[in-house]
């Protein structure tokens, strides 16, 4: 039964009421502590893990700094002409490549600082330069110095991205531990320049000035050391600076500091750099302490960060748990009203709906669907859908049974209309042959010629009107058809047939009830190529037996198609889509469609190898037939003398009846004997008259010239047939009214029409030893000289 609309819910509620009392105390916990909770932790822990890896990175960038101050030392020495450093520049350079290797590496994961850091590298490129000047002594002493004094200092910024930290130690910490690297690098350059001025015994222009500068440097930056230090780390500096060590090399300074008046330096330059280098490293594990507790730091602000996450992560899990629970809870109530009634559902649309409009569609029982059922307890909800369903159900019903009634009264309609054409063009063709056996003028002949190809074409129309509503074509044959006689019919319902080239042809056999339909399809394929190639350009035929089948490829040499037209063509031509809802133009491709269905042929659309498209006709093994075996007739008669003026014959086409293929019966053996009637012939005779001096249309040989027949027997010889629709003379009249009946190329004998009244009276009984005349000319001369007799005769009635 149905069920209304605006039924009551049931006692299980609403379902957004179930929804809502079920999730909401979870889902508002949730959110409350994702938005206090969750943005500060998981900010505060993706900058302890930046400031961690910030860390790792400085400390790397300082320890090549510090390598770079060795080397900047050396280098230096060297150049004042201590030759003793050499060896030492040598380990000095070494240690500076490997440090550089470690910063790249670790600059190759990324990170906060990755692209600052690469930036910075890429300028020790340009220590190859430098240290070739200064390996060949053409390097200025003063460049060489800043040049690497710049690299230092460039190194140094990178302690500026750790000011920003949010921790107020790891900040310290960072403070720190640049003051002292720039304490480092003031006493470092101190080293090379005093190193200079003890090795030379004086101070060069200007070296007592940047002797003072440089302390000044390193005194400022030890006192700012202290002031960000912590209490571990300043103690650590001032029994560093307490040292023997240490104490030495003020002594030594304070001898620098004394030469004001230019007085003669006497310090042992080698002592000078051995204690400085005791201090320097003693300032880089003091660095390498500092730098390492800034590294704890940032890992235990990582660790903690972590911790929070975790915990935040494990409170959201167990309020989505919480969540789920209640929603399963909830889900179960609702699951088995919903599960039927989508059970229901289906069952509507696959089985009962399709089932009940079938019968409508047959004419049968046209009683709609039962309504949907709903199981007992369902929510109010559910129950308003199943009577949404119950609307669809009876609108779709409805909808179906009109346009499945439309259909068919409109595939009735198109279907008589097709059949009434049909006969009218039957008769009207039937009216045509008449005529043509009744003129014997050639132009009178030639146009009644044209006007039964414009006919045929009509017929063809209509048949694929039939084809497209699925009603059956009258025209069948019983008897096996050779598929060269199927091909020329299909041709001769064309328009543009002379630009029909039929190339090698494999000999095959059809079953009869095929040919009708295989005509058709071929012809609708020829007009297509034809259409769409160039009008001074032939469309060939080729056929080929298969192991499975035959193949029959239609090629023509037009524009061609693109891959996505090809692609939408082969689905019309496997059948697909509607031709009720497609453009006009494509009702060809619909119509071979349903024909190749019909018949199970593969018809496919391929481009051609050079240009143009390609049809190619797959046959199956099925729809062949073995050649059907010649009837026995009557033992030959012994050959006569040929006749002192032999007939003209031209080929003959037989108009079938309902179970006969249209085809044109072209003789494809040698001429035969042909006995005339003994009635007069008409008075007006066809001339027997040469081609003109103009080319007759394309073909696929050259004319067959004629030739004496002799008294012996004229063995069978095939000749390549042109593809063109034979005209109908008046010597059809003769053909038709001989003692013997007329037989199909392949010997068999064909079936009279029904009864016609004859034009004349029969022929008379032939006198004893009469001999019958010998037709000379082979088929295709008759037809050349009478295509060119009409081409002659249009060109004539043209001119003024």
């Amino acid at each position: 039964m149905g069920h209304r609309s605006g039924a009551k819910p049931g006692r299980g509620g609403t379902i957004r009421g179930r929804v809502v009392r079920t999730l909401a105390p979870p889902l508002v916990a949730m959110l409350v502590l994702l938005s206090v909770v969750a943005a500060g932790e998981i900010a505060g822990y993706r900058a302890a893990n930046e400031t961690e890896t910030r860390v790792d990175v400085v400390l790397a960038l300082q320890s090549l700094a510090r390598e770079l101050q060795t080397e900047r030392g050396v280098t230096a020495g060297m150049l004042a002409g201590e030759q003793r450093f050499r060896a030492e520049v040598a380990v000095a350079r070494e240690r500076v490549d490997a440090r550089r290797a470690e910063v790249e590496t670790l600059l190759a994961g990324g990170g906060p600082l990755a692209g600052q850091a690469a930036e910075q590298i890429e300028q020790l490129d340009d220590l190859r330069d430098v240290r070739a000047g200064a390996d060949a002594g053409s390097a200025a002493d003063d460049e060489t110095f800043d040049f690497y004094t710049e690299l230092i200092e460039e190194l140094g910024d990178i302690f500026l991205d750790l000011e920003t930290v949010a921790d107020d130690q790891l900040r310290r910490g960072a403070e720190s531990l640049e003051m002292l690297n720039q304490a480092t690098e003031a006493i470092a350059r101190e080293r090379a320049v005093l190193n200079v001025a003890f090795a030379a015994g004086e101070f060069e222009a200007g070296g007592f000035a940047d002797f003072v500068t440089i302390l000044s440097v390193r005194d400022l930056a030890l006192g700012e050391f202290d002031e960000f230090a912590s209490a571990e780390a300043a103690r650590a500096k001032d029994d560093l600076f307490a040292s023997p060590a240490a104490a030495e090399a003020r002594a030594m300074e304070q001898v620098a500091l004394e030469a004001t008046g230019g007085e003669r330096l006497r310090v042992d330059a080698d002592r000078w750099w051995t204690v400085q280098a005791t201090v320097l490293d003693d300032l880089s594990r003091l660095a390498q302490r500092i730098g390492g507790a800034a590294q704890d730091r940032a890992r235990e602000l990582r660790e903690r960060a972590t911790v929070r996450v975790g915990a935040l992560s494990a409170v959201v899990l167990l309020c989505l748990a919480g969540s789920l629970y209640l929603a399963t809870v909830a889900t179960r109530s609702l699951a088995e009203p919903l599960a039927a009634l989508s059970e229901e559902a289906h069952r509507l649309a696959g089985d009962r709906l399709p089932a009940a409009v079938s019968r409508a569609v047959a004419g049968g029982d046209a009683t709609p669907p039962d309504p949907v059922r709903v199981p007992p307890g369902a929510s109010g909800e559910v129950r308003r859908v199943a009577d949404a369903l119950d609307r669809v159900q009876a609108t779709a019903y409805t909808l179906a049974t009109e346009q499945a009634a439309l259909r068919r009264s409109s595939a009735e309609s198109l279907a008589n209309l097709g059949r009434r054409n049909q006969n009218l063009l039957r008769r009207q063709l039937g009216f045509i042959t008449q005529l043509e056996r009744e003129e014997s003028d050639p132009a009178e002949l030639a146009n009644l010629f044209e006007l039964d190809h414009l006919a045929t074409r009509m017929r063809r129309n209509a048949e694929s009107l039939l084809v497209l509503v699925g009603a059956a074509s009258p025209r069948q044959r019983t008897r096996p058809v050779a598929l060269a006689d199927v091909i020329r019919s299909a041709v001769s319902e064309v328009e543009e047939y002379r630009r029909v080239v039929l190339r090698r042809m494999d000999d095959a056999t059809v079953h009869g009830p095929a040919a009708s339909g295989l005509a058709h399809m071929l012809a609708e394929l020829v007009e297509n190529g034809l259409t769409f190639s160039p009008p001074d350009l032939e469309v060939e035929i080729h056929g080929r037996r298969l192991d499975d089948g035959y193949l029959i490829a239609i090629c023509d040499q037009g524009v061609g198609m693109t891959d996505a037209d090809l692609r939408r063509a082969n689905e019309r031509l496997r059948g697909g889509g509607d031709f009720l809802t497609a453009p006009a133009r494509f009702l060809g491709h619909y119509v071979v469609g349903r024909l190749a269905a019909e018949m199970n042929v593969d018809v496919q659309l391929t481009p051609s190898p050079v240009i143009g498209v390609t049809a190619r006709v797959v046959l199956p093994a099925g729809l062949l037939a073995d050649p059907p075996a010649l009837t026995p007739g009557e033992p030959a008669a012994p050959a006569a003398e040929p006749a002192p003026q032999p007939a003209l014959v031209s080929p003959l086409r037989v108009r079938p009846h309902a179970d006969e293929v249209d085809y044109v019966v072209l003789p494809t053996v040698a001429p035969a004997v042909f006995s005339p009637p003994s009635v007069s012939p008409p008075s007006v005779s066809p001339p027997s008259v040469s081609p003109p001096s103009v080319s007759p249309p394309p073909v696929s040989s050259p004319p067959v010239p004629s030739a004496p027949v002799s008294s012996e027997p004229v063995p069978s010889a095939t000749v390549e047939t042109p593809i063109i629709p034979a005209p109908r003379t008046a010597m059809d009249h003769h053909a038709l009214h001989r003692d013997e009946p007329p037989r199909t190329p392949n010997g068999l004998r064909k079936r009279i029409p029904r009864a016609r009244p004859p034009v004349t009276p029969g022929p008379a009984p032939a006198a004893a030893g009469e001999t019958p005349a010998l037709i000379t000319d082979s088929p295709h001369a008759v037809r050349d000289r009478l295509t060119a007799l009409r081409d002659g005769i249009h060109r004539g009635s043209r001119r003024p």
